[in-house]
């Protein structure tokens, strides 16, 4: 099997090759890519490898903006230091998804599935198989998401769960979560945090300090220099993006 190793990290990138050499001797690593610019330029001459281990995060930008635009005929799997682009890789032929620091067995698996799935197709990887795979991996990622938040008040601990909340407000050291019906619950951490535990598919980052949920959503209005003006349900003020994510957040509404 041609592997091709998509990785900024040389560190990473090495102890994944070790893996892959001391699960199956047999493979032939075919080139360690670093950046957008690069997998580009080697798709251009090179033919499409029978498997892809994919980092997300690169020198010059996010991979997706490589794989939005080129014609992948092959399984990635992708591995990462952030859960928050999950759903994103399933969109395309994502089979598996490795939470970096990576071990043996976490390669191994995903390798078998690989495997299992080019057994179940003789000519390749069927178009059906791989749409079955990314439907229960869909699943199976769906509960490694935040379902609840404990409030700690002085009655006691209460559970507000996320499909409750309409947005979320960093002000100053302080994060708050706010519920359809405006009641503001304390939370705990930071926005990064917190960002990283909610479901990508239903919670968006506008600015610094604002994550609105999709259900959220009354409005959407133009405003000032590229930015958004976004009117959340019961909310008198409306919230702005940033310029740098209005792009992005126009994608996000449309999917």
């Amino acid at each position: 099997m041609n592997v091709l190793i998509i990785e900024d990290e040389p560190l990473a990138a090495k102890q994944l090759i070790n893996f892959i050499k001391e699960i199956n001797p047999a493979f032939t690593i075919l080139e360690t890519l670093n950046s957008i610019s690069q997998c580009f330029e080697w798709f251009e001459s090179n033919a499409q490898p029978d498997l892809i281990f994919s980092d997300i995060e690169l020198l010059d930008g996010n991979v997706f903006n490589f794989y939005d635009k080129q014609v992948i005929n092959c399984p990635i799997i992708f591995s990462t230091a952030y859960d928050q682009f999950l759903m994103k890789a399933f969109e395309g032929n994502g089979i598996a998804y490795l939470l970096k620091p990576l071990t043996k067995e976490s390669v191994e698996k995903a390798i078998l599935k690989c495997n299992t799935l080019q057994t179940k197709s003789k000519s390749g990887i069927s178009h059906d198989i791989l749409q079955l795979l990314q439907k229960s991996l869909q699943q199976e990622a769906s509960s490694i998401y935040k379902q609840r938040f404990t409030i700690k008040t002085r009655n006691g601990i209460y559970l507000l769960p996320v499909s409750d909340i309409a947005f979320i407000q960093a002000d100053g050291v302080l994060l708050y979560a706010f519920d359809f019906n405006n009641k503001k619950y304390p939370l705990t951490g930071t926005l990064i945090a917190t960002e990283q535990q909610l479901n990508p598919e239903i919670f968006f980052k506008i600015n610094r300090s604002d994550i609105v949920s999709i259900n959220a959503i009354e409005k959407i209005a133009p405003h000032i220099g590229d930015r958004l003006a976004i009117y959340i349900k019961g909310q008198k003020e409306f919230a702005v993006t940033r310029a740098q994510k209005t792009s992005v957040f126009r994608k996000w509404i449309d999917r």
